[in-house]
């Protein structure tokens, strides 16, 4: 049997792994085995919070509709309500740009839904 020597895969495996490591506090970002636990832990995280991000989004705009939507003396769900069958098709994100850059407008969509 000859003898197989995988000195350049080990290391480049390794490194790999350290290379994505950097940045970690003591040896998280140094040595291997602690390295190796931290990377694929901040892996599973990045997943999960790549789909988190959006739900975030999605409430921090809804938050951001409802308080503007108070200030126009209406809850949010009664403008939700009213938008749907006024059929005013605008989603939360352009909604709640709406409510922050530009309140007149935002108004007159809550006075049609109103209606």
């Amino acid at each position: 049997m000859s003898r197989v020597k995988r000195g350049n895969v080990a290391r480049k495996r390794r490194n790999k792994i350290l290379r994505l490591a950097r940045g970690f506090k003591g040896s998280n970002g140094r040595l291997f085995r602690t390295a190796n636990q931290r990377v694929m832990k901040a892996l599973c995280n990045a997943y999960r919070d790549r789909r988190r991000r959006k739900r975030d989004f999605r409430r921090l705009w809804i938050a951001r509709i409802n308080a503007a939507a108070r200030v126009n003396g209406v809850s949010y769900s009664k403008l939700i309500g009213g938008m749907k069958k006024a059929d005013i098709r605008i989603n939360r994100k352009m909604l709640s740009q709406l409510a922050i850059m530009d309140p007149q407008s935002f108004s007159t969509i809550v006075a049609s839904a109103k209606n």
